[in-house]
């Protein structure tokens, strides 16, 4: 249990500060209620339409993707940590990783998933 009181320390720092900026912010902050404030804000562009108004699976789309290729490149991280350790050998499984995701991406590319 001993090895766990820096953990629950920094846990306790953590919760007490985002408290403590909150209470602040709310002592110190003046509300200034505004229309433009209170309108929905998306991106920069004002908002046309309704909210209930359908996306196209275009957007979808891209957004798994952009996710797919985002957490497979997230694996070259621990690869570099350790990669003299790894030598030729992990040099050729990387190579062989990457083509493989460069080769996705050039089918998603190619299909036309990618374009708006």
């Amino acid at each position: 249990m001993p090895s766990y009181v820096p953990i629950l320390i920094l846990g306790g720092v953590a919760v007490s500060f985002a408290v403590f900026t909150l209470v602040l912010s709310s002592l110190l902050g003046r509300p200034r209620p505004n229309p433009a404030k209170s309108e929905m804000y998306e991106c920069g562009v004002p908002p046309i339409g309704t909210a209930r108004e359908r996306f196209p699976i275009k957007f979808y789309l891209v957004c798994m993707l952009f996710i797919l290729f985002d957490v497979d490149a997230a694996f070259l991280y621990p690869w570099a940590l350790i990669f003299r350790q790894l030598g030729v050998f992990g040099l050729v499984e990387m190579a062989v990783f990457v083509f493989l995701l460069g080769g996705g991406f050039v089918y998603a590319w190619r299909v036309g998933a990618l374009d708006w």
